[in-house]
């Protein structure tokens, strides 16, 4: 994984006294309120219901195991014991003090990481395929180049406030596993007719209360270009994009209301300019990507685990996926087990984490988009004692892809902005699905929360999304069928009126039955619903409600 050089260190030592200034300045008195607000927030600090929040970057969803030990230190001594790991690959400290996020900044500029650009109107962590570097499907590793816009971005004075968030992502596999068509930016890494691997760039993706499928402006991109072409997206929205309404003023709107066509060639126009004057050379790609060389692999050939316990079965065939490497497997480490928030991992458990990456994958955890994590790179000879290690710490729940491994926001029990509670509608629908065998049976099935229309919980592209309103001071949910962030992305369509919380768990188990009984042979949910249209399942809701 990158290493900082110096140059990093420095600039990441000196944000935090930076900031440390800042907060002392603000506790003071001496620095207002509507000054230190854009200050805190380029700096991960969120104020919340409760307390303040502090959203840690992991770019590209990348750690180191003494990374993540510094994680559980920081969890223990200034928050609860907990962190909650979130859909950009970052993780939040819900319960820390304002005064104490100067030292917090300080601990993590030890381990080479920092809060800086995870809020605020600029562009955020750059997020990526969590397979990157190990899946068969893969064309080129994406990594290095989420490094390199990374050190891009960071702190560029151009883009520092732009009129709203802004966010990249990048897939280099024939499967987007980092959906990237609801990004402000996807980047896809495709080969030319010639034979020349390069990037196939899309715009105008988002979700939230406009959620919106990106639309590609150029189908082939070199990589020497990459840069200069994102330099003069950003340039053409910092330019355009509204700043008298939040709600417009994502590129995705800028997109809509100019139409692709007049954007791309305000963006071409701009690039024409610029590109010659920030040319990505094949000199810095080959340093970033020594960064990301594969591991020392052993070669020799060993036997796969095997058991007779019917729960590691369940376990290798849902949370294991193929390696690149003969030999190797991948292995999910769930974070839904039952009863526990989507995403939260408690600080013993990120200890036991890192510990079993040491033993079992070269140091190395990755975050999922979907909050869970990633040991990339076992050998298959560990994975009965593996997965004995993870079910001591309640981690090897057999469930990823299932309808319990859902996506899901904090809502009303952490967030200032929501409008209804996400948790506790999960943990309902967990309670309602706790079969295992009726979980396998359903297949690969995706289920989003948001508390709220900024959709943090990506409910728009749910296989089945849900959405948390307000009415009247009472919380409800609208539910929508069909979405989906992987390559055949798609927004949902909305089933009906909302219904009650106390409802939401009875419907959720009401449209899987629908899908159970209208599915044809092998037929995946997104499928069905795709086929029949969301009439059926809409008859069989509303005539029991």
């Amino acid at each position: 994984m990158y290493q900082y050089d110096q140059i990093d260190q420095t600039l990441v030592d000196e944000r935090v006294a930076q900031f440390r200034d800042q907060t002392r300045r603000f506790l003071a008195g001496q620095l207002p309120e509507d000054q230190f607000r854009p200050l805190r927030l380029m700096n991960g600090l969120y104020i919340q219901r409760h307390a303040p929040m502090l959203r840690v970057a992991i770019p590209y969803g990348l750690l180191a195991s003494r990374q993540l030990r510094k994680l559980a230190e920081i969890a223990d001594r200034y928050d609860r014991g907990y962190g909650h790991f979130t859909t950009r690959q970052n993780i939040q400290f819900n319960w820390p003090t304002l005064e104490s996020v100067p030292d917090i900044l300080a601990e993590l500029a030890s381990v080479q990481m920092h809060a800086i650009q995870t809020s605020g109107n600029c562009i955020r962590n750059v997020t990526s395929d969590h397979l990157a570097g190990v899946t068969p499907d893969e064309l080129e590793d994406p990594r290095p180049y989420c490094e390199i816009i990374r050190q891009w971005s960071t702190l560029h004075p151009e883009f520092a406030f732009l009129p709203r968030k802004f966010k990249i992502a990048v897939s280099g596999a024939a499967k987007d596993r980092a959906a990237t068509q609801v990004h402000d930016i996807g980047l896809h890494l495709v080969r030319s007719d010639s034979g020349e691997i390069g990037f196939e760039v899309l715009v105008g993706g988002g979700l939230g209360r406009t959620p919106i499928i990106g639309k590609t402006i150029r189908p082939f991109l070199e990589k020497r270009h990459l840069l200069s072409y994102l330099e003069a997206i950003l340039r053409v929205y910092n330019l355009h994009g509204r700043r008298d309404n939040k709600y417009k003023a994502r590129v995705k709107i800028l997109l809509k209301e100019t139409g692709i066509e007049d954007f791309t060639r305000q963006v071409e126009a701009e690039w024409a300019q610029i590109r010659d004057g920030l040319e990505l050379d094949a000199a810095e790609i080959e340093r970033v990507s020594r960064h990301f060389a594969p591991p020392a692999y052993d070669t020799t050939p060993t036997r796969a685990a095997s058991s007779d316990d019917p729960a590691f079965s369940a376990w290798h065939r849902h949370n294991t996926l193929a390696h690149k490497m003969a030999g190797y497997r991948v292995v999910f480490v769930s974070l839904k087990p039952y009863g526990v928030a989507p995403g939260d991992l408690t600080s013993a458990q990120m200890r036991a984490v890192a510990d079993l990456a040491d033993r079992y994958s070269f140091g190395e955890v990755r975050v999922t988009h979907t909050q869970n994590l990633v040991l990339a790179d076992v050998q298959e000879s560990a994975l009965a004692e593996l997965w004995q290690a993870l079910s001591a710490q309640n981690l090897a729940t057999p469930n990823i892809g299932t309808a319990t491994d859902m996506i899901c926001c904090p809502g009303l029990d952490f967030c200032s902005l929501a409008n209804a509670g996400s948790i506790s509608v999960a943990l309902d629908i967990q309670q309602r699905l706790e079969d295992f065998d009726y979980l396998f049976d359903l297949g690969d099935i995706r289920i989003n929360l948001s508390g709220c229309m900024n959709g943090c919980g990506h409910q728009s592209v749910g296989h089945i999304g849900i959405l948390g309103v307000d009415k009247k001071g009472e919380e409800w949910y609208q539910l929508t069928l069909g979405g989906s962030s992987s390559n055949d992305a798609s927004l949902g369509d909305r089933l009906g009126p909302a219904v009650a919380k106390n409802q939401v768990a009875d419907v959720v188990a009401q449209i899987l039955s629908t899908y159970v009984r209208l599915r044809e042979t092998g037929e995946s949910f997104l499928d069905t619903v795709r086929r029949t249209g969301i009439e059926p399942f809409q008859e069989t809701i509303y005539a029991s409600h």
